[in-house]
């Protein structure tokens, strides 16, 4: 999916994120929805827009793509994202620290929750046209307030309990940002096959398939030596947004 982040240049971006000059971004307080305020301001402000809303707990931050194919087929730039956040965690993770995907929009650190995503479009875009926007939103924990001893909640991790190192002051996201361009450069030199292979390689599963991704992001799973072919669809995943939780404004413990 080829997008304008390399040729919009906006306005300088604030003082404390050291991004490419693709991006801009907008700073939130603490109380702020960095996916919401996103997908509000994507058609004005435009490609490269990162809003980021500043919370202790959470490294919280949404940024606006501008896709060129038709809403159908750039959702998969979910993935593209996906595949950036995966190797931004890996820059700071400690040594064989093992990072995972759930389908669609979950991301584990040594099987616990560490990471959520989500992926917004104009209200009634047609399917069969180039959406005005995208906005890729994502949760990252760093930290479980008053959650007790590390270890004891086996399903959630915090970043700072696994060892993850130099995570203050957004230099997640600034790392963040640099994969991001790497995989659009890839996406537009060598299309959609190199994100599908990385991401699938990293998906977790309890079951021993063969599985694809295909051209509207659909997953496709297949039993080793069955025909029968499974097939799950990635706006109705995207719908659950199973990882949230609304009273926390957070990640689920």
């Amino acid at each position: 999916m080829p997008t304008e982040l390399r040729s919009r240049i906006h306005t300088p971006h604030t003082p404390d994120l050291d991004l490419p000059p693709a991006f801009r971004v907008i700073s939130l307080r603490e109380a702020g929805d960095a996916f919401a305020h996103a997908c509000k301001v994507a058609r004005k402000e435009g490609a490269g827009t990162l809003v980021w809303a500043r919370r202790f707990d959470l490294v919280e931050f949404a940024v606006v793509l501008e896709p060129e194919e038709p809403l159908a087929v750039a959702r998969r730039s979910l993935y593209m994202a996906q595949c950036a956040l995966h190797d931004s965690l890996a820059v700071h993770a400690p040594p064989e620290k093992l990072i995972q995907f759930v389908w669609p929009d979950v991301v584990l650190v040594e099987g616990g929750l560490a990471a959520g995503v989500r992926l917004g479009w104009p209200k009634n875009a047609n399917e069969k046209e180039p959406a005005r926007w995208l906005v890729f939103g994502a949760m990252v924990r760093t930290a479980i307030m008053g959650a007790g001893e590390p270890g004891t909640r086996p399903d959630s991790v915090a970043l700072e309990d696994e060892g993850f190192d130099e995570l203050g002051s957004g230099r997640l996201i600034e790392t963040f940002t640099r994969h991001l361009m790497v995989w659009v450069d890839i996406l537009q030199q060598d299309g959609f096959r190199p994100i599908a292979e990385h991401y699938l390689k990293r998906l977790s599963s309890e079951a021993a398939e063969e599985r694809s991704i295909d051209g509207t992001g659909d997953l496709l799973a297949r039993p080793k030596g069955k025909l029968d072919t499974r097939k799950q669809k990635l706006v109705t995943a995207l719908d659950k947004l199973a990882w949230y939780d609304p009273e926390t404004r957070g990640l689920k413990l």
